[in-house]
């Protein structure tokens, strides 16, 4: 018989070297460097991030200008009659409320008081509140509708109404208030 058993290691040997060659190194831990130099590899796995609640950052609101308060097309039906606009404060009775902008539209070639009035402002909720309650006693009626307040004149006083008889009206929202000539102009607001 044959002795097998040099054949049998050999075979072990190349078999175990041969796995060997196959098998990934271990990894090394990379150590700092001046500077990074570029390395071939097979990209790293890319772990997957844990979503983090975040509070959403505060945008500064962009306060409107004549130009961008009202539709385009709005605008392009002001300026086909001649008409343009002058700037404003905004105002809610005397009270000059802080950057804010009203936009009064007309023909200004002629003496007319028909104009149309779009305005925009910031306001806190205990001004609000406040304006709310001077317009009120100074005989402005108020009109709850679809979850808006809406402070309106009373028509018996308006220089014009709308079709369903508002005339100059103001609309409170959370932190910001719209005022147009008639209740149904306030749609044409855009709000920052």
């Amino acid at each position: 018989m044959k002795n097998r058993t040099p054949v049998a290691v050999l075979a072990s040997a190349v078999l175990t070297l041969s796995l060997a060659a196959c098998a990934p190194e271990p990894e090394e831990e990379p150590t700092p460097s001046a500077s990074p130099s570029p390395v071939a590899s097979e990209p790293a796995a890319t772990p997957t991030p844990t979503p983090v609640e975040t509070e959403p950052a505060d945008d500064p609101v962009v306060a409107p200008t004549c130009e961008t308060m009202i539709p385009a097309s709005t605008i392009e039906i002001f300026e086909g009659h001649g008409w343009t606009y002058e700037e404003r404060e905004f105002q809610i009775g005397p009270d000059v409320v802080e950057d804010g902008l009203a936009c009064v539209w007309g023909d200004y070639t002629v003496a007319s008081d028909h104009v149309q009035v779009f305005g925009w402002a910031p306001i806190g909720a205990a001004e609000s509140a406040s304006a709310q309650q001077k317009l009120l006693a100074d005989g402005w009626l108020r009109v709850d509708e679809a979850g808006h307040t809406y402070i309106t004149e009373d028509p018996a006083y308006s220089i014009s109404v709308d079709e369903a008889g508002y005339g100059m009206t103001y609309e409170f929202g959370d932190g910001w208030v719209t005022q147009a000539d008639t209740k149904q102009s306030l749609v044409l607001i855009i709000r920052p």
